[in-house]
């Protein structure tokens, strides 16, 4: 009988120990939650204070047009160029078409660097295409 006793009062301690234990770790868990904040950013960086711009709309048809043909300084834009304007002037023969060939290695260089002959090419095309040579 004391043998029974003896396993009821260690089976009651163990529950009142777990529970106890439980009790404080949510008090623990409460209170180091409270005690920290954070702080949310945003991965998006505001480097650039110039609103956006949608794209400028695709003109209906190329027949008649003055389309401008650009070619980065990579070697295969050159004959990409080439053979794209024989097709294009197969396609549409009353479109003009206009060549700028870059020296430089981005666009960025070829504005800053030929700003006036590269702003006069884009201000007379009614479309432009870009071949870059990879």
């Amino acid at each position: 009988m004391f043998r029974y006793c003896l396993i009821a009062v260690m089976g009651l301690f163990a529950a009142s120990s777990a529970a106890a234990q439980d009790s404080a770790l949510q008090k623990v868990a409460l209170k180091s939650s409270a005690d920290h904040q954070y702080q949310v950013l945003s991965p998006w960086a505001e480097a650039d204070p110039l609103p956006l711009k949608g794209i400028t709309p695709r003109i209906d048809t190329m027949a008649g047009k003055n389309i401008g043909l650009f070619a980065n300084y990579k070697r295969a834009a050159d004959p990409i160029i080439k053979a794209l304007l024989a097709k294009l002037k197969a396609a549409y023969p009353d479109a003009r078409f206009s060549l700028y060939k870059s020296g430089e290695w981005n666009v960025t260089e070829a504005e800053t660097r030929n700003r006036d002959k590269f702003k006069k090419w884009v201000d007379g095309v009614d479309a432009a295409v870009l071949a870059v040579g990879d």
